[in-house]
């Protein structure tokens, strides 16, 4: 392109640059633009299409614990007090840390860091005693950040909301901390001791305690609202909805008790209930009679499967499915939660000995064995090319 310009005095080359400058961003418009030649979508894992392990971590000592994750790491607890940080999409090594003692609670994470619980043994007097701790590490490389002693470890699992961590205690204690710092914001004292997945919503907080009691608890302040008590022993997570609680206990019932903590309903299957779960309006439980049940939020049962083992472990739902990982099974199972007809398998290679739950990050599932993590994901992750 050429361009005269014509009439430009002697007195007005100031604008001589002024116009330049337009004609050089004209020309540069003009230009094509170049294109990026590989454009990288996040992919959503759907289970029910095939998935094969795209990578393994191998280790002798898994627990029954559940692994936290954020949103690129998984963080896995093993014995002897260790904790490794793994990225998700290829199982790259972070970091490996030791916590001294054992793992006593499923540890949770969140964008800041990642909250663990421990247990140490003494000997006292000829009699073993066990005393507890919490610390939050934090993501890059594992570093202790702040720690709380505590006379009794926390078991169960941990639960995060906002700047509260929740946890229960075998001492028959329940707890909030200050996940900044390490502070308890407050605890209460009960009766028997706590193995529990506390659940907090809304204003709330749900501990389900060894002796069969549901425990709601105001969130703020600690101070007890209301009991509801079962006869076996509740380890939740819990599904909340508009106030009303489903659980199962270790009596065999799924329970609906609503936000007075009155019954409303309860729908008995053939062994304990590990875990309840909220799925589009409806209820999925895993029981340990080998069945998994849909139920609606009344109580009716909507559809039962049977399962080639006991279900101990939450399941891992992502749109219409549902990943199990039966006991004594050599394989993940995935039904539809539609019908609860199965639509794949996630073989392990090995017998499932684990009540870890199954974890997903991106689009990598995370299943904890014996031996180690596999996780598996789509054979090809889907690429987007700009000409």
């Amino acid at each position: 392109m050429v361009v005269q310009l014509e009439a430009i005095s002697t007195g007005k080359k100031h604008n001589l640059i002024a116009i330049i400058f337009v004609l050089s961003l004209i020309l540069s418009l003009a230009l094509p633009v170049q294109s990026l030649t590989r454009v990288e979508k996040p992919v959503r894992v759907t289970l029910s299409e095939p998935l094969t392990i795209r990578w393994r971590y191998d280790s002798g000592l898994s627990l029954n614990l559940t692994p936290a994750f954020d949103a690129e790491r998984f963080y896995l607890p093993l014995a002897g007090g260790v904790v490794v940080a793994l990225r998700a999409r290829d199982g790259q090594l972070y970091w490996r840390a030791e916590m001294g003692g054992e793992l006593s609670a499923a540890p949770v994470a969140d964008d800041e860091r990642l909250y663990v619980a421990t247990e140490t043994g003494t000997l006292e007097s000829g009699s073993r005693r066990i005393s507890g701790a919490l610390r939050a590490l934090g993501h890059d490389g594992g570093v202790t950040h702040w720690m709380t002693p505590l006379v009794v470890p926390l078991r169960g699992a941990l639960t995060i909301k906002g700047n509260k961590i929740f946890a229960g205690g075998s001492d028959g204690r329940v707890y909030a901390f200050d996940k900044h710092t390490g502070g308890v914001y407050w605890s209460i004292p009960y009766a028997a001791s706590f193995n529990c997945h506390p659940t907090a919503k809304d204003s709330r907080v749900y501990f389900g305690s060894e002796d069969g009691s549901l425990l709601a608890v105001d969130e703020a302040t600690g101070k007890l609202i209301w009991r509801y008590r079962t006869k076996g022993a509740i380890r939740g997570p819990f599904a909340v909805v508009a106030g009303t609680v489903y659980f199962g206990s270790g009596d065999g019932y799924i329970y609906g008790v609503g936000s007075n903590g009155r019954l409303q309903w309860r729908t008995r299957t053939g062994a304990a209930v590990q875990a309840v779960k909220l799925v589009n309006d409806t209820l999925l439980a895993a029981s340990l009679d080998n069945f998994v049940y849909l139920l609606s939020l009344n109580g009716s049962r909507i559809w039962k499967r049977q399962m080639p083992g006991r279900i101990s472990a939450q399941p891992l739902t992502i749109n219409d499915a549902a990943l199990f990982t039966p006991l004594t099974s050599s394989a993940g199972v995935v039904l539809s939660l539609r019908d609860g007809r199965q639509v794949n398998t996630l073989p392990t290679g090995e017998e499932i000995t684990t009540s870890a739950s199954p974890v997903v990050v991106g689009d990598v599932i995370l299943l904890t064995t014996m031996h180690g993590l596999l996780a598996f994901a789509p054979p090809q992750e889907n690429q987007v090319k700009t000409p």
